[in-house]
């Protein structure tokens, strides 16, 4: 958890400074070819550049082992950049210790005292900086407040939920007021249904208050739900960033566009280029058109991406240059909102397609032969998976 530098006046109310803060720098947090290795060999982390602007929510999404707890372990200080600097509100962080950093963390294991009581858990960062006690009283009652967790500062954390537990977990790291805070798989614990209720909240918080927040998660959909921005993570870099729209709907790659969200990949090669679409020859033969992504030429080898619920099986219904397949109903499975239809096409057993379960949608049983087919500009010409 970070500091505040502080000071009181005659009056009782204090002065706080975030380390190094300029409320007008729009690169707030900035990684500047940062490299980190544990081995003095192989890299976790490789020539990373990224910016984040003051107010924004980024995420930083990647499977385990793709470096962004790495990344959010260096920026809070609790591990050191091997190469590289680490910029906050324009100053080198590097060789500042974690707790004079100005920056508030949540856990996914919450990390309270469970020997306090709520109040005294949000009580107790204050308190170590020698804030007055009527201070400390007010600061925490407003950090209660900003989370609906107000009627429960007697109680200790072993009386709560495991939503509220977490909710007093982030207003401690809020309790200070820091500039920045860091979330490091806060919501991991928790069931879906509360997963996702809890998104909303932080993301609601976030809005209303406008403090800068790193996020590591490697769940897509809260990634997909919370973000301003995301930093897709794999194999030390970053992959992608950008909007969670752009991320979803123009994967910039291959492991993009598998790791975010279902998709079909077909492989193929480039017969033809021309205005930013490629006409690519299927390992089946068929011929698809598909947007270019990066610089496509004639006889490279492609994987094209096409997302299930972009599918089509009534082709006769869509724009007059949309294609049609041959494919063949393996299995259909029920979700409630939506069918998932796991199709035979293209050369592939796993092609998937997502229906609306709306009235009059039209059942689909195994060994059903179909066309499918989709808008050119729903499929994308990637790198070979």
């Amino acid at each position: 958890m970070g500091v505040y530098s502080t000071s009181s006046v005659s009056d009782g109310t204090e002065v706080r400074s975030p380390f190094g803060s300029d409320p007008n720098q729009t690169d707030y947090v900035v990684f500047d070819r940062v490299q980190k290795s544990y081995d003095g060999t192989s890299l976790v982390v490789k020539d990373l550049n990224l910016s984040i602007s003051k107010g924004e929510f980024l995420t930083m999404l990647g499977p385990s082992g793709s470096g962004k707890t790495t990344c959010l372990m260096m920026l809070a200080g609790f591990e050191t950049a091997t190469n590289g600097q680490i910029l906050l509100a324009g100053r080198d962080i590097n060789s500042v210790a974690p707790h004079r950093r100005g920056i508030g963390m949540v856990f996914q294991s919450y990390a309270l005292f469970p020997h306090m009581t709520v109040a005294e858990n949000l009580s107790f960062p204050l308190e170590v900086r020698g804030i007055a006690k009527p201070l400390r009283e007010t600061q925490v009652r407003h950090a209660l407040d900003m989370v609906k967790m107000g009627p429960f500062g007697d109680r200790r954390p072993a009386q709560l939920s495991g939503g509220q537990q977490q909710r007093i977990a982030l207003a401690r790291a809020l309790v200070f007021d820091p500039a920045l805070v860091l979330m490091d798989e806060p919501l991991g614990a928790l069931d879906k249904h509360l997963r996702e209720h809890m998104q909303l909240e932080i993301k609601s918080l976030h809005e209303r208050i406008g403090i800068t927040v790193v996020y590591v998660t490697h769940d897509q959909g809260e990634a997909l739900t919370m973000s301003d921005r995301i930093a897709v993570f794999n194999d030390g870099k970053v992959q992608q960033l950008a909007p969670p729209s752009e991320i979803y709907e123009r994967p910039s790659n291959s492991f993009v566009a598998q790791f975010i969200g279902a998709n079909n990949c077909l492989p193929g090669s480039i017969e033809e280029v021309q205005d930013g679409h490629a006409v690519v020859r299927l390992a089946t033969g068929e011929r698809i058109t598909a947007v270019m992504v990066g610089v496509c030429k004639k006889g490279e080898a492609t994987s094209v991406s096409i997302r299930p619920e972009r599918v089509e099986f009534k082709p006769e219904l869509m724009a007059h240059e949309a294609l049609a397949l041959d494919a063949e109903v393996i299995t259909t499975v029920y979700m409630g909102d939506t069918l998932h239809c796991r199709l035979r096409a293209a050369g592939s057993d796993n092609f998937i397609m997502k229906m609306r379960n709306t009235l009059g949608q039209i059942k689909l049983n195994p060994g059903d032969r179909i066309k499918i087919g989709w808008h050119p500009d729903d499929a994308r010409a990637l790198d070979p998976v």
